[in-house]
Parts: structure tokens; C-alpha cells; sequence
């Protein structure tokens, strides 16, 4: 069987950590678009579809955001399998009818979540650790939607159909945890990043390294149902 081809929709505004995380995560060959300049496919003939983090919010006055979501929506209703993280699950949830706002504080670091059960989470603990970064949640499930994981920060997990959005950042290496920590200096006392930088430590990430699973079950999934629809992508972007 042919490799998978999965679309990374990298909303980063500096995308190469971005871009290097995934591609050393997604067991699938990857044609990547930059979605905040609206680059964005013209089609949806894909393995499955995933969406980046970024530091936007879905509800700001830019012009790709709404490209973004429509190109999302129309993902999600043909079918193709999408996997959103951090912003792109906040994505998803708006492009499949939910809600998203501003919290009133901000989760950063490794925290502690917990999920319900889903083919996705197979093998990963119930309680796990992940590396968390946003100020903004999903606070109202798309219609339809399954919550799949949360802790006292809200959502952190829902699935929809063939649709999977992430709050947290199994995607993430301890460099790119250190750098968007010290990143957030702007919006956070110095005191808190410190100890947030603390943090960072190889113990934490091996432990979050368990979750990293749930990029392999979403290449599974998709593998499943291509061989299900006896379908492949197209050749070209």
C-alpha cells in the first residue's frame, strides 16, 4: 500500500520549529501549506488533514482565519480525516459549529489531563502529561461532538465524525517548549516563566512522550478508512 499523504495547514507564523516537530511525528508524507498567507490546497484529496498551533486566535480580524476555517469546514464534509492541535483544534470546533474565547487566565507547562476513551488515546494512560500553551479554549463543542479529554482548564479533547482537535501539544520537544515559554514573557510575569522553564525537564518529557501515540493511531485511522473506501490522493497539491 502506498504511503499516506496527509496536508500540514501550518498556521505558525514562524513555522520551522512547527514544521520540524510534525515531520519528525506524522508517519505520512506531508505537502504543507502556509495558512497565514491563505496558502491554502484548492482540493481536499488527502489521507487526512492537519492543522498547527499558531499564536492567533480564530476570532481575530484576519483575512486567512476565515479561509482557514471555510477550507476546514469543507474538509470535514468530505469526509477527509482531520487532526487539529492547539489553534487548529480551535479551529476545527469553529469550522464544525462550535465556540471559541478567551479564558480568563492562561494554562502553560506540563499539565495534567485526562480523556474518556477513544481509539485515538488508545494505550495512553487515562491521566496523562502533556506541554500546554493558550489563552483562548473551546467553550462550546461543535454539534455532535464527543468531549474526549479536560482538566481545570476546560476542553482539551473532542472528536467529531472523522475529526479529532487537540487543545494541548503532543507535537512539542523541550526546545520548542523552552522557546514558546520564554516567548510569552510579554504576556506573563517573569516569575511565572521561570518557573514554567523550571519545569522543562527530561523527566516531564518522557512523560509526555506517551501521548506522541496518538499521531500514529491518527495515521492507523486514516490508513483504515482509505483501505475501507478503496480510495487514494491525488498526485499533485
Amino acid at each position: 500500500m502506498s504511503r499516506l499523504r496527509f496536508a500540514l495547514l501550518n498556521a505558525a507564523h514562524d513555522g520551522a520549529n512547527t514544521r520540524r516537530n510534525f515531520r519528525r511525528e506524522m508517519d505520512a508524507d506531508l505537502a504543507e501549506f502556509d495558512a497565514t498567507d491563505a496558502r491554502l490546497p484548492d482540493h481536499t484529496d488527502f489521507d487526512g488533514i492537519v492543522v498547527t498551533g499558531s499564536r492567533s486566535s480564530v476570532y481575530w480580524n484576519e483575512p486567512w482565519i476565515p479561509a482557514l476555517v471555510d477550507y476546514v469546514s469543507r474538509a470535514a464534509d468530505d469526509g477527509v480525516p482531520i487532526l487539529g492541535v492547539c489553534y487548529g483544534h480551535q479551529v476545527l470546533a469553529e469550522a464544525l459549529g462550535g465556540r471559541v474565547a478567551g479564558m480568563d487566565g492562561f494554562e502553560i507547562g506540563y499539565n495534567t489531563v485526562r480523556h474518556r476513551g477513544d481509539e485515538l488515546f488508545a494505550d495512553v494512560d487515562e491521566s496523562f502529561t502533556v506541554f500546554t500553551t493558550h489563552g483562548d479554549a473551546v467553550v462550546d463543542l461543535p454539534p455532535g461532538a464527543t468531549l474526549l479529554a479536560e482538566n481545570e482548564y476546560g476542553v482539551h479533547a473532542f472528536r467529531h465524525g472523522h475529526c479529532w482537535g487537540v487543545q494541548f501539544h503532543p507535537e512539542y520537544d523541550r526546545r520548542t517548549a523552552r522557546e514558546v515559554t520564554e516567548g510569552k514573557r510579554d504576556r506573563l510575569d517573569d516569575a511565572r516563566v521561570d518557573d514554567v522553564l523550571a519545569g522543562i525537564t527530561p523527566e516531564a518529557y518522557d512523560a509526555a512522550c506517551e501521548v506522541k501515540s496518538i499521531f500514529d493511531n491518527f495515521a492507523a485511522y486514516a490508513r483504515d478508512l482509505r483501505a475501507e473506501r478503496g480510495t487514494a490522493p491525488v498526485a499533485d497539491d
